[in-house]
């Protein structure tokens, strides 16, 4: 019931196509016609396209740095029987199945790692935006305008009301990248892509490392602990004693308060481990992201075979296994990509504007039964199209264009600077795991003989005050000593393993 006024017919029978089988419209033919003339820009666009995707690119030649470190490590590296690689998976290196359980559960919920998924997708999506650009935007669209002439300008007498229909594909404003200014931008943002994966796997190397190393914090104060309550029944058992002989009058009060002293010590290191323990147990809650079941070892911390032995191997295998050198390199290679940016900004730039289609004052039937004249919208004889190349030279900017190549050149430069850097604290981080473990296997042994020697002293120190040739003050401090050595030797046991797990983060990870 379309456009009544202008004598379109009301339905297929007005027409006489009652018995007529689908492919004897009329209508289809001239469809097909228009169809072919809205696709004029179809033999430019690809050309365009072509010159647009094999054009030159104005980027510098990128070539890795030389590595700014020296090509050996300058401590020996304590490999075993069967080392482990840098890039051996965590499961295998970190051999502790409750570890591992916990491990696992942190890659799960740890809301660092789920922030660093996050803008790793962020990324991918900025780099589809800039690669949809290197092609032109087709749109589809269609126009209704209904419009009264008055009698007057129209000479015909009577006022006319008229309905104009067009249909039309159009692109606006592609650019036909000669110079190569959007390949550049899109390879800058392939670059900060796959940087950014990095970085993603950086924090999950870091994850796993803070994880182990607390992890192992835990376990030690559960075993300092364990080692202060005993300390702690058996000064109280002493006070109990002594105070027993104070009341007899078979001892002096002075060795009654000296016992007192000591008793109290070691009930102050309780509550001051206890409250570590709660800390770092607290923290390894926020690396997991999830309560996780921690309980108290009732039985001192086995730190054999919980490790696997790690093949150190060159420097230069640092740039391939550790994420975020080879992140700090895609930023390199994408700042060279943006020089080749600013540098096609002094060229001239081709963009594009294009239109195909048909227009018409009447709707011929396609859509609906209301006619087939000749002169409707999809007749042969209503195609229409319009193409609008600019071309833009640039002459006179006040230095801008001047100015972003030099803040691309700088920027490449700072990243240039920054890969070195990056490569010679990846290289220290390894030198000093690799320094804490010597030292620090030198320091267990030497604190194990000192531990061994204050027990010694103790005994003796005990034997000599029960037979009256000594004061009770040299038992209290050999005791007092003892107790020290035997802290230190967990302490240290505990920070040989984090020199351990140091070592696997340095070298990359298994991630």
């Amino acid at each position: 019931m379309l456009n009544q006024e202008f004598g379109e017919p009301q339905s297929w029978r007005d027409v006489g196509l009652k018995k007529k089988s689908l492919h004897e419209l009329p209508h289809l033919s001239t469809v097909l016609q228009a169809l072919r003339r809205w696709l004029l820009l179809r033999k430019i666009l690809p050309i365009a396209a072509a010159l647009a995707m094999t054009g030159c690119t104005l980027a510098p030649h990128y070539s890795r740095p030389p590595l700014p470190v020296a090509a050996k490590y300058p401590v020996p590296d304590p490999v075993g029987p069967n080392p482990a690689t840098a890039t051996t998976a965590w499961q295998y290196y970190f051999a502790d199945r409750r570890l591992q359980q916990v491990i696992a559960t942190a890659l799960e919920n740890n809301r660092e790692l789920r922030l660093a998924a996050h803008r790793v997708q962020e990324a991918r999506a900025v780099y589809g935006i800039q690669r949809a650009d290197l092609f032109p935007t087709v749109n589809a669209g269609g126009d209704i305008i209904r419009t009264r002439i008055p009698g007057d300008p129209n000479l015909t007498g009577p006022a006319v009301n008229l309905t104009y229909k067009q249909v039309a594909l159009s692109t606006v404003g592609w650019e036909v990248d000669f110079w190569g200014r959007l390949r550049n931008l899109k390879d800058v943002a392939l670059q900060e892509y796959f940087a950014t994966e990095e970085s993603r796997r950086a924090v999950i190397v870091s994850l796993i490392g803070d994880v182990a190393d607390t992890w192992f914090r835990v376990r030690e104060l559960d075993e300092r602990i364990l080692l202060a309550r005993r300390t702690v029944a058996s000064r109280a058992e002493s006070f109990r004693i002594f105070t027993r002989r104070v009341e007899v009058g078979s001892t002096s009060r002075l060795d009654l308060t000296q016992v007192e002293v000591l008793l109290r010590q070691a009930e102050s290191l309780l509550a001051e481990l206890e409250l570590e323990r709660d800390s770092q147990k607290h923290a390894l809650t926020l690396l997991v992201g999830t309560p996780a079941p921690l309980p108290f070892a009732e039985e001192p911390f086995n730190d054999q075979g919980i490790l696997q032995e790690l093949r150190v191997g060159l420097p230069s295998e640092l740039l391939k296994d550790r994420p975020d050198i080879i992140a700090a390199e895609h930023d390199l290679v994408a700042a060279h990509a943006n020089i080749g940016a600013a540098r096609a900004a002094f060229f001239p730039s081709v963009v594009l504007t294009g239109a195909g289609g048909t227009a018409s004052v009447e709707l011929n039937g396609l859509f609906l039964a209301s006619g087939f004249s000749s002169n409707g919208l999809f007749s042969s004889t209503s195609a229409t199209w319009s193409f609008l190349p600019h071309i833009s030279v640039p002459i006179f900017d006040a230095g801008r264009n001047r100015n972003n190549l030099n803040l691309a050149e700088a920027r490449r430069n700072y990243a240039v600077a920054n890969y070195e850097k990056t490569i010679q604290t990846a290289f220290r981080d390894v030198s000093d795991a690799l320094s804490n473990q010597q030292w620090l296997t030198e320091q267990l042994r030497v604190q194990q003989a000192t531990l061994a020697a204050e027990t010694e002293r103790a005994r003796l120190a005990t034997l000599r005050y029960n037979a009256g040739s000594a004061p009770y003050l040299d038992v209290l401090d050999a005791q007092r000593d003892v107790l020290s050595s035997e802290q230190q030797v967990v302490q240290v046991r505990r920070e040989l393993l984090s020199s351990r797990v140091r070592l696997y983060e340095a070298l990359g990870g298994g991630a």
